[in-house]
Parts: C-alpha cells; structure tokens; sequence
C-alpha cells in the first residue's frame, strides 16, 4: 500500500515506518536545485547514504527551496513515492531542515500530507487546447497594459459576468499560502475542501474580495475583449498565451505524498501562518 493510500484510508497523520511496515528505508533518490548549498548537500548525502534511481525509490528527498520542491512534487505526481524536502533556499515553507545525521532514521519518523492538483484545461485564440496540472495555483494574467475582462461561472452558472482586473486565481489548500496569500487571499486549512478564488487588483466590481469554493467545484473563465485584452493562464509554472477560455478543476484522481517533520505538518504550519503578523 502506497502513503497517500494509507494516509487516505485513515484520516489521520502516519509516519512512512508504519506505512512499510518494518521495511527497512534504504532506497532514497536524492534530488538538488542548482544552488551551491543544494549541490554542495547532494554530494555529502550521496556520499553517504547512495542514491538510487527515481522509480526505484522509497522515498525522494529534495534539496533546495520551495520552487524546486514545486518541481520535484510535479514530477513524482501520479506515482506512489513519498517527498520529503530539505531547506537550502529561502523561505522553505514546504521544506523541512537539513540534516545529515541518522537520516533514514528521521525519514522513518516523518509524517505525510496527501495534495491533490488542480487541473488546467486551456482554449487559445487558434483554438489549441493545451492542458497542465498546478499543486499551488491556476492564475490567469493580463498580457498588455490593457486591464483584463474575466467572466467566471461555477458548475455551469455565470456567478460573475465581468471582472475587470490584472487578473485572477484559483488555488488549492496547500497553495493558499503563497500567491494566493500575496493577492490578499484567504488562507484555508488542508482539511477544509475548499479552493479560494482570488482576484488580482481587481478595479470592477471594486468591493469583491472573491469567495470560496467547494473543492468539487468546476470553474471556467472567459475571456472577454481577446483581441484587444489578451490573458495569460499559468498552472505553477506552465503558461499558455492569448487564452479564450480556462476550465479548471481539483484532481482527486492524482495525488502526490509530501513529508513533514512530527508536530511540523503541513497542517500546522498553514495554520500558525494565520496567526503570523
């Protein structure tokens, strides 16, 4: 049984020694940014713990900041193989520290935050769908100077039929954190099946701050004025240009497994950001 299985089966927080039921945790593909302190790390962790292929992997561990943590949980998507992150970059929110001593010992004892991404299904001005997976954020941009035209409709009712904006996003819990929260966002906690639609220096309808959806909700955004006011769609990293329409919705069918230290979980970090001034 995969982590995110165990996790979703039982509601609650378990450590990756209980979910491999005494197997012991030897396998582990180690994974750097391009950061000097990441590098320098990678080559001190290889040296003495090995490094096994990804898809022969227990667990990856992931060296560097947040951004490369993003990277590394996109790529294992889909796949039963737990993250578990170290900070050498910055801010590190998804991180945890870096450690060299006893790490299987410390892996064992990490326990796991199932996500679920959202899913970007994108219409262009040449009629190209293109379509791409966010664990932070779906965000549609103005591409010009011109402010956008957005009108956004909830499983199949327009709920707004004209925002005038830079431009608007929809994050997941674990996202909620970060654009989301630049953008004056609400914070929402991982148990809360709830995805936070954010405009982005909204002009019209000055007053809306936006609003909170069910994670069953489907989302589409239409873009009014193309050609004078073209957008932008951008799933994390993943843009596409002069978009017409952007459908979105929560994937419960991926998942990826994210490790955290005991009592320093996903859930309590989200939760002590609210309380940060």
């Amino acid at each position: 049984m995969s982590l995110s299985q165990a996790l979703n089966r039982s509601g609650a927080p378990l450590a990756l020694d209980q979910v491999l039921g005494g197997t012991a945790l030897t396998r582990i593909a180690f994974v750097a940014s391009t950061a000097p302190q990441a590098e320098e790390g990678l080559q001190r962790l290889v040296t003495r713990y090995g490094n096994v292929p990804l898809q022969e992997a227990q667990v990856v561990v992931a060296l560097g900041g947040d951004g490369f943590m993003l990277e590394t949980m996109h790529s294992v998507l889909g796949r039963a193989i737990p993250v578990y992150g170290m900070n050498c970059g910055s801010v590190g929110f998804l991180m945890n520290g870096f450690i060299e001593e006893a790490l299987p010992e410390q892996l064992a004892l990490a326990q796991g935050a199932v996500l679920h991404p959202l899913r970007m299904h994108t219409v262009t001005q040449t009629g190209a769908v293109e379509e791409a997976l966010a664990l932070n954020e779906v965000s549609l941009l103005r591409q010009l100077r011109q402010t956008a035209k957005i009108r956004i409709s909830v499983d199949g009712r327009v709920r707004l039929p004209e925002l005038i904006c830079d431009g608007i996003l929809i994050s997941t819990p674990a996202g909620s954190t970060a654009y989301n929260l630049s953008a004056h966002g609400p914070i929402v906690p991982l148990s809360a099946n709830l995805l936070p639609l954010t405009p982005i220096s909204a002009f019209r309808p000055r007053r809306w701050h936006g609003a909170l959806l069910p994670s069953s909700a489907d989302v589409l955004f239409e873009v009014l004025d193309v050609e004078k006011r073209p957008v932008a769609a951008v799933a994390d990293s993943f843009e596409v240009r002069r978009v017409v329409s952007v459908a979105v919705i929560e994937e419960r069918s991926i998942s990826v497994t994210v490790l955290f230290d005991p009592d320093h979980g996903l859930s309590e970090r989200i939760l002590t950001e609210q309380f940060t001034a």
